[in-house]
């Protein structure tokens, strides 16, 4: 398998670190040499060369550092696309190149326009998966394997805590003070960013946290997913500061790789003459999750294993969410079953 990694930031360097190990390698072990994986050639692009370097040099041979050039594209098997903007375009060059793409853009704008690409990508013979990181992305696999139990799915509703990186944080900032788009009856409705407070708890240790509407993109690739659903939310957990800050630059640099973070799907349907509701959660560094959804989307779309060509998110693509969260598991990611009282 030849990739071509367009960021190498805080998801892109743990992306990369999947695509080498194959199997995580824990999460600050570099492949003692060779690949695994079966990879053939990484080639991580980044607009700071000495980044690029860096992560390359901690990967070993298989991996190097490249200057963007759309030639490039000719020989790989799958461009995935972690940089913060400009996916569509890059999406577009590569399936004229005959390559499939993965992108772990959280950016309702840059979603919706990938997500354009279904017909052409189909009519190619290619997988543009969209929205593979942690939410957009685990939370996806988590809703499809949360539906396998009902009969008809209602309600789809995600909740996320934490960032990945810079990048991510910035774009977390953005989306509090955008509008919300959520799914109710069969239309979008579109709602101000940092309202609808609800308590969303997650897996411990990160616990009950207050969480809040905002620019999320997690709708535009779950309803596809689930024809007839009623409802579907995403809400990203906030504090009071960060929603009073939200229309005003950034007030402090952002982590580095951002903290411990969670996500949460709670679906809602039928389930014989009953309703019933199924909430699922993970725990991890945002950018390791990211990372290793990322990686492991490629594998399955080089491979065939998606459910079918085209643009869609994880929730369409994968519909055999029990292999891919064992494989997320093997590398360290592992999602958790809410067993308690809602």
């Amino acid at each position: 398998m030849r990739v071509v990694l367009l960021g190498a930031g805080a998801v892109g360097a743990r992306a990369a670190r999947q695509l080498v190990s194959g199997d995580g390698g824990g999460d600050d072990d570099a492949p003692a040499g060779g690949s695994p994986s079966g990879l053939e050639d990484l080639a991580v692009v980044d607009v700071d060369g000495r980044r690029a370097a860096a992560v390359c040099a901690s990967l070993g041979p298989v991996a190097r550092a490249a200057t963007w050039e759309p030639d490039m594209l000719d020989q790989a098997d799958v461009l995935v696309l972690a940089c913060p903007q400009g996916h569509r375009r890059r999406a577009e060059e590569a399936m004229e190149r005959g390559a499939h793409v993965v992108s772990v853009a959280d950016d309702m704008e840059q979603v919706r326009a990938l997500l354009d690409l279904d017909a052409e990508a189909s009519e190619r013979g290619l997988s543009v998966v969209v929205g593979a990181g942690f939410a957009p992305g685990l939370a996806c696999v988590l809703a499809r394997h949360a539906a396998a139990s009902f009969d008809a799915v209602d309600e789809v509703h995600v909740a996320k805590s934490g960032t990945g990186g810079p990048a991510c944080a910035r774009e977390h900032h953005r989306a509090l003070a955008s509008w919300a788009l959520d799914w109710r009856d069969s239309a979008w409705v579109r709602r101000p960013g940092g309202s609808g407070r609800e308590l969303a708890w997650f897996p411990d240790p990160v616990g009950g946290q207050d969480c809040y509407r905002a620019g999320l993109p997690d709708a535009l690739v779950l309803v596809p997913a689930f024809p007839g659903v009623r409802r579907v939310t995403a809400r990203v957990a906030a504090s009071r500061r960060d929603r009073l800050t939200a229309r005003l630059p950034m007030l402090r640099r952002p982590h580095p790789e951002g903290i411990i973070g969670a996500v949460r799907v709670e679906v809602r349907g039928r389930r014989g003459s009953g309703r019933d509701v199924r909430v699922l959660g993970a725990i991890d560094r945002p950018a390791v999750a990211a990372g290793a959804v990322a990686g492991l989307a490629a594998v399955w779309a080089v491979d065939g294993r998606l459910a079918r060509r085209g643009a869609g998110g994880l929730a369409t693509l994968v519909d055999e969410p029990v292999p891919f969260l064992q494989e997320l598991a093997r590398r360290g990611v592992k999602a958790a079953v809410f067993e308690g009282v809602s």
